[in-house]
This record gives structure tokens, sequence and C-alpha cells, in this order.
């Protein structure tokens, strides 16, 4: 049992009940999100576009995690034509992204852009000590405090905010340490 693993699936099964029409799971990694969500929602899905910058495992995806409602392509979250390149979508999924990107504030506004009105976002990031502090993780840029969590959301007519300890998801209890957050947005 791998908990790590699980707390992902954990995270997708959460963002099931958000997904509908033509959903985008953006840092896809190698895919076995995207067809979970597809297996699980087909009659509600159009289609799901699953990217990620990584080519192999976009082509590991392809190969292992096929589903014929969705389509893998390699992209970059910083790519400032994203939007023009994807279109648009009812919902979105970002998880384990934030924290690897030193220009967030061109990713959330991507997401923004490519999301429908009425549409849902669904991203989660681990918490830390904040931007510009050491986090302990050599592949993560910063981990954001929980106040600059919610700050980035502050466009959307809707946010709700729930909160990751192992495979439980729910809203925050003052009592407990939260590793990860989770934020749902209506645009």
């Amino acid at each position: 049992m791998n908990g790590l693993l699980l707390e992902h699936i954990a995270r997708y099964q959460f963002a099931m009940d958000y997904v509908q029409g033509r959903v985008l799971d953006i840092a896809t990694g190698v895919g076995y999100g995207a067809q979970l969500v597809a297996k699980a929602k087909k009659h509600k899905m159009d289609e799901m576009l699953a990217v990620d910058l990584d080519i192999e495992a976009i082509k590991y995806a392809k190969h292992k995690y096929y589903h014929p409602k969705v389509r893998y392509v390699q992209a970059d979250v910083l790519d400032l034509e994203l939007p023009q390149k994807l279109g648009m979508f009812d919902a979105i999924i970002s998880f384990e992204t934030l924290e690897h990107l030193q220009e967030e504030e061109v990713f959330m506004q991507s997401l923004y852009d490519m999301l429908n009105p009425g549409g849902t976002l669904i991203l989660s990031t681990p918490f830390g000590n904040g931007r510009g502090e050491p986090c302990g993780s050599p592949f993560h840029v910063h981990q954001l405090n929980w106040k600059e969590f919610h700050n980035l959301f502050a466009k959307y007519e809707n946010q709700r905010f729930y909160y990751q300890r192992g495979v439980l998801i729910e809203p925050k209890r003052n009592d407990i340490h939260y590793p990860i957050g989770i934020a749902v947005c209506k645009k």
C-alpha cells in the first residue's frame, strides 16, 4: 500500500463530484488519475484532455491508461499561449503542480482563462513555510502557506477550501495539521 499513491487517488476520487463536460487534467503525470475519472464519469464527460510536460509520461499514459474519452497531450503549463492551444473547459483538475512553478501567476491566469463561466477548478498543493522559504524538497520551488494558497483564488465567484491528511479530505478543523490544501472554485 503506497500511501502517496493512495493520497493522489483520494484527490481524484474527490474531484469526480465536480467533473462534467469538457475536462482538463493539467500536469497529469502518467495518466492514472485521468483514466480513473474518465471511467467513473464517462456519462457526464464529453472529453478529458490530460496534459503534461514530460513526453515520456505522455507516451506511457497513452499506452498504459488509454480511455476513449481521454486525450493525452504534451504541453508546458507556463506556455503563455496555452489557453489558445487547449481551448475552454467546464472543469479543470490540477494536483501538486503549483509547488513546482516559479511563475505561478502565469499558471493561475491560464487556468482562469481556460475555465468556462460557471466552470469549476479543483487544485491541490502541499503546505509549507511560504513563498521564498526553504521547503525541504529538491523538486519544489516553494510550498505556500494556507493564507497564500487562499489568496490565489480571489478572482473566483465561489471558493471552498478542503484539507487533506492521508486519504481523509475534509473542511479545516483548527486542531489538526494538514499537509495538503485543496481549492474548489467556481468561475
